[in-house]
């Protein structure tokens, strides 16, 4: 999404939205790993998330007199923009939590400008691969081995969940690369596109939950806090956080939310949940980010398309 004339804060005024916005996105692996703990099936887990998150920006909507698009072809595109940023990857997390922890999975998520980059050179006209974005990226999946551990060999559970959160982390960079050629353009606010987009995933995923995983179960009072936070906050009021910080800090320093989550993730479930961190998580996660950090900064050798904005929809987990 372009910058607003006029709307950007002074030098580092929007650092506390930074911060504040990444530590809630890194604070969502716990609240995910604490439903999963609790029996919650993870279909269910992503409809609720997305049905409080809906919610949530509906009536924000509602309050700003915001009016509801008509036009088809932007919910023919929301809807598959839900699909692959939401349906698909909130039921891939779910899962995987159930066999690793939210460390691991908030350092996959750091994945997703990889695989963002990844598919938006494939797909994208205007964006071309360059030395040095080859080379962030061959960093960036030298440190996926190493958060792997390959040369002990990888099995059961623990290559499952990482698998599944990195088919997660891929469908966002599908959804983003489709998001930046489909609806990056568009005049409707954040606060609308985030709601037909996380309303359409809670339709989803409301007609996939009862087929996959049977009728709803009460998780208890703390695991139904943490999804309540997880769906309203997590999943609503902080993407309307993330555009307001595109709009004020600009698209590159916003996108950079990614690479601070996973400190975040790590400190809560090393703290909270008082989970494990080996030395080759913190390794490959600090390759991963920086991987990324280079592939990012360097220059697309072709002519930007004046046509594509920078995708207006935030990275989430």
């Amino acid at each position: 999404m372009s910058v607003m004339p006029g709307s950007r804060l002074r030098p580092g005024g929007w650092l506390p939205s930074f911060i504040l916005l990444s530590a809630i996105w890194g604070a969502s692996f716990a609240f995910i790993k604490l439903a999963m703990d609790a029996g919650m099936a993870p279909a269910w887990l992503a409809f609720w998330r997305c049905a409080l998150g809906a919610a949530s920006l509906i009536l924000i909507m509602a309050v700003r007199r915001e009016p509801v698009p008509r036009d088809p072809r932007l919910w023919a595109h929301t809807a598959v923009v839900a699909i692959m940023l939401n349906t698909v990857p909130f039921m891939l997390i779910a899962w995987a939590e159930q066999h690793i922890s939210s460390v691991l999975t908030g350092v996959w998520n750091a994945t997703t400008p990889m695989f963002t980059l990844i598919f938006a050179v494939a797909l994208l006209p205007d964006e071309r691969a360059s030395r040095r974005r080859l080379l962030g990226l061959g960093m960036g999946f030298a440190g996926v081995l190493v958060v792997l551990g390959i040369w002990e060999g990888v099995r059961g559970d623990a290559l499952m969940g990482s698998l599944a959160t990195l088919a997660g982390t891929a469908c966002y960079g599908i959804g983003f690369a489709y998001t930046r050629r489909y609806l990056s353009g568009r005049t409707e606010s954040g606060t609308v596109m985030s709601a037909m987009q996380i309303g359409w995933a809670a339709v989803q995923l409301a007609l996939i939950a009862p087929v996959t995983a049977g009728a709803p179960a009460w998780p208890g009072l703390g695991p139904a806090a943490a999804i309540l936070v997880l769906g309203a906050v997590s999943t609503g009021v902080a993407y309307i956080m993330n555009f307001r910080l595109i709009r004020e800090a600009g698209p590159t320093i916003a996108a950079t939310v990614t690479y601070v989550t996973p400190l975040w993730s790590t400190l809560i479930g090393v703290v909270f949940l008082s989970e494990p961190v080996g030395w080759n998580t913190v390794a490959g996660g600090v390759l991963v980010i920086a991987g990324v950090a280079l592939a990012r900064t360097a220059p697309s050798p072709g002519p930007r398309s004046p046509e594509a904005p920078p995708s207006r929809v935030p990275a989430k987990v």
